[in-house]
């Protein structure tokens, strides 16, 4: 059976860092990972995804160069790290593993089969 449990979310002032992790188990490395977030009331969107070598990484437009994500396929974890956080970054963040090895990141959640329970994210002004 496949889990997925986020950790790493919180309360952050503008401007401020968080890092989120997920740890994933009952599926291998060779699957792409991604990090999607909903904010009340909205539609679960794309943040950030990463194929199973790492070497290919997609990010929203919204999160380019304040965000990265990382993932250590020894340990089955994928990392969410949030830089210069803004009050629109506030959601709950989930962390996903897609469904077909191998193949390059999707954006559409409808790509992946597995998802953890979320893990809230807001940000201050």
């Amino acid at each position: 059976q496949v889990q997925l449990v986020e950790s790493g979310g919180g309360l952050v002032q503008a401007g401020g860092s968080l890092r989120l992790s997920c740890a994933a188990s009952g599926r291998g490395g060779i699957y792409p990972m991604g990090w999607f977030r909903q904010a009340p009331g909205e539609e679960r969107e794309f943040v950030a995804a990463i194929s199973a070598d790492t070497i290919t990484k997609y990010y929203a437009d919204s999160v380019k160069g304040r965000f990265t994500i990382a993932r250590d396929n020894l340990k089955n974890t994928v990392d969410l790290q949030m830089n210069s956080l803004k009050p629109e970054d506030t959601a709950v963040y989930y962390c996903a593993v897609d469904s077909v090895a191998f193949r390059r990141p999707q954006f559409q959640k409808d790509g992946y089969a597995y998802w953890g329970q979320g893990t809230q994210v807001t940000v201050s002004s």
